[in-house]
């Protein structure tokens, strides 16, 4: 079976100030990490931008399309993605730009808890991750429905077809912290997230966000 990944790079940043998909993290960008970890668990990996959204360029595997709206939120974005993707491609993981910390063991183990649902989505106490979800192709036309009607929540689309909540016990093997599920929507929340991973943010991306957050 071929799987994808789908990268949704198209929010606006308000609370972090800046882009945080260009935001550094050790050697590389943010998307670029995120798009390197990703495409090892995936045949193919498509980056979601919004309509007028510029992009550096990315390396193979890994294309680039835009939403068709802009503002219409990740499942949007998801339909962006799901289709662009190549033919046989039987489903993709779903991840945002801000996942530094993705563990390419986690986005393997949720294909194969996909089973026979449509989706499959960590749920840690009653709080969905749709950001850390796989999904089958085939759930495009329910997407377009929920569009269509103006419903934009991607709960509505876990309730429109089956879907399986996926616990934390049946991850914690592979990815112990879970930190595959943490992203940053703060300066000091990134900061965090480089340090876990060894690294340090540079000074000059440090007084850059001190400059946007007053």
């Amino acid at each position: 079976m071929k799987y994808a990944g789908i990268v949704l790079c198209g929010g606006r940043s308000r609370r972090m100030g800046v882009p945080k998909w260009a935001l550094p993290f050790g050697p590389e960008p943010m998307l670029r990490r995120v798009a390197r970890l990703l495409a090892q668990a995936a045949d193919e990996v498509i980056v979601v931008a919004a309509p007028n959204q510029t992009l550096p360029d990315l390396a193979a595997p890994v294309r680039l399309v835009h939403d068709r709206w802009e503002g219409r939120g990740p499942l949007e974005g998801l339909r962006a993605g799901l289709a662009a993707l190549s033919p046989g491609c039987q489903a993709a993981y779903a991840t945002g730009c801000d996942a530094p910390l993705l563990a390419p063991a986690f986005v393997r183990r949720m294909f194969e808890l996909l089973g026979d649902d449509e989706i499959a989505v960590p749920d840690s106490g009653g709080h969905a991750h749709p950001l850390s979800a796989a999904y089958r192709c085939s759930v495009l036309p329910a997407i377009d429905r929920l569009l269509a009607a103006d419903r934009l929540r991607m709960t509505d689309l876990f309730e429109s077809v089956p879907t399986r909540k996926v616990l934390p016990r049946e991850l914690l093997d592979i990815d112990p912290e879970l930190a595959t599920l943490r992203n940053f929507n703060s300066p000091a929340e990134y900061r965090e997230a480089v340090t876990q991973a060894g690294f340090e943010v540079p000074a000059n991306v440090l007084a850059e966000l001190a400059s946007q957050q007053q």
